[in-house]
């Protein structure tokens, strides 16, 4: 190579080698990392609003819940994560009063038709119930 030979800028010769251009390119995420316990808590409240009516939805719906706050404390630190921790507080707790709300209505419907319960049959339980409810 002569001395008066300079580097090519074209980018054909570029470096194999180099880390490439630096700063924020189209598709690439800001640094700072993601919320993990938003993410949790998103996904406990989801699965504890789906299984809300059997009561083990309002379990899934408390611990989401619980993280759901935490890391709504972390995204105002990070900055990263707020609508998936917002999304797991409510659902969450949409999650948990829907779980509620069912074992207050079977506790009301195991009250009224406390009667019915006796092995006769099953046409004999409906028109005993029908009847409880009804008042007839």
């Amino acid at each position: 190579m002569s001395p008066n030979h300079t580097a090519s800028t074209g980018a054909a010769e570029a470096d194999p080698y180099s880390r490439g251009p630096q700063g924020l390119g189209y598709g690439m995420r800001p640094p700072g990392g993601n919320n993990g316990l938003a993410g949790a808590a998103m996904v406990l409240g989801v699965i504890g609003l789906s299984t809300s009516v059997v009561f083990i939805g309002g379990l899934f719906g408390g611990v989401g819940l619980i993280l759901g706050v935490v890391a709504l404390t972390t995204a105002k630190r990070t900055g990263t994560g707020r609508a998936k921790a917002l999304t797991g507080v409510v659902t969450s707790a949409i999650a948990i009063v829907v779980s509620v709300l069912v074992a207050v209505f079977l506790v009301w419907y195991a009250n009224e038709t406390q009667e019915c319960y006796r092995p006769d049959g099953v046409r004999q339980y409906t028109q005993c119930v029908r009847q409880q409810l009804t008042g007839n």
